[in-house]
């Protein structure tokens, strides 16, 4: 991840968790029904379970509520913040990391029994050194299991409904608003370069999950929001893209 990243974060968690008013439980995104549906993750009592890219740590405090050892690792300090409160409201103790998760130090070789991350992995700017981290900390046939934007969701203008930019394109995303000092960043990739880099890294693939988004799922708390997750858009594509992978 990068600064401008952490920036971002740390100027907008507020105001994005109170807008989002996202539950404690374990979801994968706009237009995705959550792991009550999914069931990829399977029994999570006394599980080590590793979070990157917490966030607010509703998933992970989810996670914790059904037995499961969580640690959560973000970048942002205000986002942290704002777990480290939810998780104790919620009775659950999670040790938090504040850290670039490209790097994953505090995290012993072979520890882990999943590692989870919703939504993060947009964020980070070499996707594969960030897959071999996780292959480190993850236990012989351990599970890793991770959701983001799905690639061809940002080539479509969200208004016109028409490519705006081509699918080959790979590279830096900048997104500036009304205080152009704060920048949203994103890095867009094809699915089978996030595919190749798994496969690098050593995992198996089990499968991937491109949720049907033409459903309204009562859990998806971000439909309709921003102009952006609109049942018109969300009937031409799927706006998330869920990948299932273990450690041989």
């Amino acid at each position: 991840m990068t600064k401008e990243t952490k920036k971002w974060w740390e100027y907008s968690s507020e105001g994005y968790q109170k807008e989002c008013k996202i539950p404690v439980e374990i979801h994968y995104g706009p237009g995705s029904p959550n792991e009550k549906h999914l069931k990829l993750l399977g029994n999570l009592k006394n599980k080590n379970v590793l979070e990157i890219g917490c966030g607010g740590a509703q998933c992970g405090i989810a996670m914790a509520k059904q037995g499961a050892k969580v640690t959560g690792i973000d970048i942002s300090e205000e986002q942290l913040k704002f777990a480290a409160n939810l998780a104790e409201k919620n009775n659950v103790k999670i040790k938090f990391y504040q850290r670039d998760i490209k790097d994953l130090k505090p995290i012993k070789s072979s520890s882990q029994d999943i590692v989870f991350s919703a939504y993060a992995l947009l964020y980070i700017d070499n996707i594969g050194k960030c897959f071999k981290e996780v292959y480190r900390v993850l236990k012989k046939n351990g599970i890793f299991v991770f959701s983001l934007d799905h690639p061809f969701f940002n080539r479509i203008n969200p208004k016109t409904l028409k490519v705006n930019r081509s699918y080959f394109k790979n590279d830096k995303w900048v997104e500036t608003f009304s205080d152009s000092s704060k920048k949203f960043v994103m890095y867009t990739r094809t699915i089978s370069e996030i595919f190749n880099y798994l496969v690098e890294a050593g995992f198996i693939v089990e499968k991937i999950i491109e949720p049907d988004s033409r459903k309204k799922y009562k859990e998806d708390v971000w439909y309709g929001m921003w102009n952006l997750y609109t049942l018109k858009f969300l009937k031409m594509v799927p706006p998330t893209i869920i990948f299932k992978v273990w450690k041989k």
